[in-house]
């Protein structure tokens, strides 16, 4: 009788045991995905990061935006990611050129020609080479590239500009760090250093000529009730990279890391074609809000340019051969 109690004794724990680890199991909380940008919660990026991103991603994970510089100031995020202090940021090439200067190829103007060239640069081994740089020397994982649009100028005032030129003397606000400010110089601007919430002030009080923008930016912020004119340079095209610190990376399962990748990729698709689309709506719309809206000799500005940065320290930073690369895709 001893040992039938015994026996049943410890296959009734068993099953108890079981049944505890299994609701211990159902009971885990999602890991907590904090993410921070500067942007709006309307800029498409941030909508296919809400309504893409982390509905593909509930259970496993509790994705937790904070848009508007509103957790961490812009230019910060990626040393918080580095510090496990955030789990996720979107954040331009410039930023990564701080700490790892062969990125601020990815900066140049005229360089990346639109969203299929961007995504075709990410899907080649030069994407493989700038993701290895950037685990290996930042301990952060990119996950995808996310084409934010063209930019083009933006300017108070009524005097043409048709080449660089006509931007001299010209207060362009341009993100701070070296890879914007030589951005702004290199076709022909004054640059000026300013955070990206302050720019609608800025051109209000006169503190600044003119801001560099895609156009779907342009209409979020609102900077066409405080210019007059949309100069088509298309100088550059912005985008940001969906990074992840590496060691929680690398703590997921491969099924989970295969569901963030397939969830980075389907998000930013969505919002890729989204931002190529209000691009091709929004001239009418500036227009009819008054601004002049045209096309500068484009040639001039892109050789200005391209002899700047090729005369610059900046280029000395470039991979061996990169440019050359990047421009036969």
């Amino acid at each position: 009788m001893a040992s039938t109690f015994t026996r049943r004794a410890l296959l009734a724990a068993a099953t108890a045991i079981g049944m505890l680890a299994a609701a211990g199991a159902a009971m885990a909380e999602p890991i907590k995905l904090r993410f921070a940008d500067s942007t709006t919660a309307e800029a498409p990026r941030s909508k296919a990061l809400v309504e893409i991103f982390a509905k593909k991603l509930e259970g496993d994970f509790a994705f937790e935006p904070y848009f508007g510089s509103s957790l961490y100031k812009q230019g910060t995020e990626i040393v918080a990611v580095q510090r496990g202090n955030l789990e996720m940021a979107l954040m331009p090439p410039s930023d990564f050129a701080k700490q790892v200067p062969a990125f601020s190829i990815l900066t140049a103007a005229y360089l990346v020609r639109d969203a299929k060239h961007l995504k075709a640069i990410f899907d080649s081994e030069i994407g493989d080479e700038f993701k290895k740089l950037a685990r290996e020397e930042m301990g952060v994982v990119v996950l995808a590239p996310a084409y934010y649009g063209t930019r083009h100028l933006n300017l108070k005032g009524d005097k043409k500009i048709m080449k660089p030129e006509d931007l001299a003397g010209v207060k362009l606000r341009m993100p701070g760090g070296e890879a914007w400010q030589f951005l702004g110089e290199s076709i022909g601007a004054n640059p000026v250093a300013m955070d990206y919430a302050e720019v609608y002030t800025g051109l209000q009080t006169g503190a600044i000529d003119a801001q560099d923008n895609p156009l779907p930016n342009d209409k979020l912020m609102k900077f066409y009730e405080v210019t007059n004119q949309i100069v088509l340079t298309g100088h550059n095209v912005g985008f940001g990279l969906l990074m992840i610190n590496a060691k929680l990376f690398d703590s997921l399962t491969p099924e989970q890391q295969k569901a963030m990748q397939a969830a980075a990729d389907e998000a930013f698709a969505w919002s890729d074609q989204e931002y190529v689309k209000q691009e091709a709506e929004l001239i009418d719309f500036f227009k009819g809000a008054g601004l002049d809206v045209y096309t500068p000799d484009v040639d001039a500005f892109r050789a200005y340019s391209n002899k700047k940065y090729l005369e610059s320290p900046l280029s000395k930073d470039w991979p061996e051969g990169m440019l050359d690369r990047i421009n036969a895709l």
